[in-house]
């Protein structure tokens, strides 16, 4: 259920594998935060890769570093029309203070043979044009892609392979019966399946218990200029890579298709209503990058991303043949593609190993108050990263 990232490609991967596969989504293949990011694909998870061998074992740090060559190897072999482009990935800095944890960061993974190096203030300003850098590293691995087409790529892809994809199909109940699982639907409608994947993150409902407070849904805004004139494009990001910066709430940024700048953060948990909603990004925009903020803003627009406790992607198997992955915070294109992957894999034999050991679903406690005690944690991190040099 979901036909974003992870439910597309494990679609795709069961089909392929000789499974009959049905994708289900409330609304359309896309709709989502997966047809609605940033197209920043990002390797690694949150963590260090020190601190993820320690924890989870070198095969997942060997996972989360390989996510992004997935999604191109992807791309190329599909055939996929995403503008894809691998300029590298930029964890900027606009403070001292987190130089070190980044060189420490860069180290780790140049020690398992990433192309990755640090950047001064002086390389900073020639890659991405913009002020007021200290400092960061470069990963090559990473690049970006038009997430709306890509997602309609790999939903393509998983009916040339055999998938069935069902939109406007909103699941309302799972139960044991026939053999498996029923799944009912809103129009009426039941399925009956065997094994079912539930891959809806930040759009996660109520269908399984408990799951949907395992996360909190959080608004990613982003705003997207008017094409910027020949000598902001020579100037602004010239290699294409995709940035972000290392604050706690950081905001990223890329050039899209047809040459505009785009711009992402945080944003309330409600849905933006207006213009004004956006204020906050575009004043980001325009600290970074005076001369491009002139320009009209061509697209506003937010999606919803899924957040955890601990900053990691969670893997849940609640009863025999439930398995569901969700919480990419915020590096779902990368993540949640290479975890459709090994889901399927895992489901068309189960000698494939999971990424991740399995978890409990832990609901957040008092859950339906997370749009007040996640702004307050937020303001708090913003008043940290405003103190901090």
């Amino acid at each position: 259920m979901g036909a974003g990232f992870t439910g597309l490609v494990a679609a795709l991967t069961l089909a392929r594998g000789g499974a009959s596969v049905i994708v289900v989504d409330t609304v359309e293949p896309g709709f989502g935060a997966s047809g609605r990011n940033g197209g920043q694909v990002i390797p690694g998870l949150k963590d260090d890769p020190d601190t993820l061998d320690r924890v989870f074992g070198e095969a997942t740090t060997a996972f989360a570093g390989g996510t992004a060559d997935l999604v191109f190897s992807l791309i190329d072999e599909l055939g996929i029309d995403c503008d894809p482009v691998r300029g590298g990935w930029i964890q900027a800095s606009v403070k001292h203070l987190h130089l070190p944890r980044l060189e420490s960061r860069m180290a780790q993974w140049r020690a398992r043979g990433a192309a990755v190096e640090m950047l001064d203030p002086a390389g900073m300003a020639a890659a991405t044009g913009g002020r007021g850098f200290v400092g960061g590293w470069i990963d090559r691995r990473g690049g970006s892609v038009h997430p709306l087409a890509y997602a309609r790529g790999l939903a393509r892809a998983a009916l040339q392979a055999g998938a069935e994809i069902f939109r406007d199909a909103e699941a309302v109940s799972i139960k044991r019966g026939n053999g498996g699982w029923v799944l009912g639907f809103a129009s009426g409608a039941r399925l009956t399946a065997d094994q079912v994947v539930i891959a809806t993150n930040g759009y996660t409902g109520r269908l399984w218990p408990g799951l949907k407070a395992t996360v909190i849904p959080a608004n990613s805004i982003q705003v997207a200029t008017a094409p910027l004139p020949d000598d902001l494009r020579a100037r602004i990001l010239p290699g294409r890579p995709v940035v972000s910066d290392s604050r706690r709430i950081a905001n990223y940024f890329r050039i899209g298709p047809e040459g505009r700048l785009m711009m992402g953060g945080r944003g309330a948990f409600r849905e933006p209503r207006d213009a004004a909603d956006y204020r906050r990004i575009e004043a980001a925009l325009a600290s970074f990058y005076p001369e491009a903020a002139r320009l009209p803003m061509g697209f506003r627009w937010a999606g919803r991303v899924a957040m955890t406790r601990d900053h990691l992607p969670h893997i849940h198997q609640p009863s025999a043949g439930v398995t569901m992955a969700l919480g990419y915070n915020g590096r779902g294109v990368a993540l949640a593609s290479a975890m459709g992957r090994a889901i399927g894999a895992h489901l068309l034999d189960g000698a494939n190993p999971l990424p991740l050991a399995l978890s409990a679903i832990k609901p957040m406690p008092v859950h339906g108050l997370h749009p007040l005690y996640a702004t307050a944690m937020i303001e708090a991190y913003r008043v940290r990263d405003m103190l901090e040099r």
